[in-house]
């Protein structure tokens, strides 16, 4: 008499071991790392893209900024639409921001591209000021007959950069050698 076969599985069926990843090992730029690093803890705090709270009085204006200032963003539980954006008003300016309720909403969609705010909660509170952004010590203003265009250019930073290198280029003798 033979032994009764079982046509089971086995229990734990060995599987063949999975290939790894390909690695990238190369160097990477802070600014490639920084948004993965900084998104834990924005998105902890309610906010999805970080880039609201950096760049809210792009979005905004500076009038409303400086009053302002996003609290958090929540969206409906699997959704990432209809959101609540929540603010964080300077006392005596929060009736007034309750008249624009509808503009910062239609900023901050045209901001994201989509319908990412369905409401607004305003809070009183303390908003901290601002500093105004300054051009970094580093950087040497290009020479006068250089500089006459970039005068109308608003961001400091931005106006310090392209006037070093106006300078740099202006120092430059010839042809620039490679190798």
């Amino acid at each position: 008499m033979e032994p009764a076969v079982s046509k089971r599985p086995p229990k734990n069926p060995v599987r063949p071991p999975q290939p790894e990843p390909q690695r990238a090992n190369r160097s990477r730029a802070v600014a490639e790392l920084l948004p993965a690093i900084g998104g834990a803890a924005f998105r902890r705090f309610g906010f999805v893209q970080s880039a609201i709270v950096s760049r809210w009085p792009d979005i905004v204006g500076e009038r409303w900024a400086n009053v302002s200032r996003p609290e958090s963003l929540r969206f409906p539980i699997g959704e990432k639409r209809d959101g609540t954006l929540s603010l964080i008003v300077k006392g005596a300016h929060a009736p007034m921001m309750q008249h624009i309720v509808p503009e910062i909403a239609e900023r901050v969609n045209r901001f994201f591209g989509y319908t990412a705010v369905a409401r607004v909660q305003i809070r009183q509170g303390e908003v901290s000021a601002r500093e105004p952004r300054r051009a970094p010590p580093s950087l040497k203003p290009a020479p006068a007959e250089m500089s006459g265009g970039l005068r109308t250019i608003a961001d400091p930073e931005l106006r310090a950069v392209l006037e070093s290198l106006a300078a740099g280029v202006a120092a430059s003798a010839g042809v620039p050698r490679i190798g």
